[in-house]
């Protein structure tokens, strides 16, 4: 589902969030909702900025489609 700019625009302001970010959020298919909803509260000092929870997340995505794409290729032989 295609979210309104308007929308994006609020995560990025809300979240203190820069293009490189937005762009991640929106190749995984996130919320900008959702964005909003994990900012950290003064009382949740475990929960990590959302900034660092996109790259996270990005870069599990990413190392996972990687060792997938490896194993096809393996089996393919």
């Amino acid at each position: 589902m295609a979210y309104k700019q308007e929308l994006w625009d609020e995560a990025k302001r809300k979240c203190r969030l820069g293009d490189e970010e937005i762009r991640m959020a929106r190749e995984m298919g996130l919320n900008p909702k959702s964005l909003i909803k994990n900012i950290p509260n003064k009382k949740e000092m475990w929960k990590a900025p959302v900034k660092d929870w996109i790259h996270d997340m990005y870069e599990d995505r990413q190392r996972r489609s990687e060792q997938e794409a490896k194993r096809k290729k393996q089996n393919h032989r």
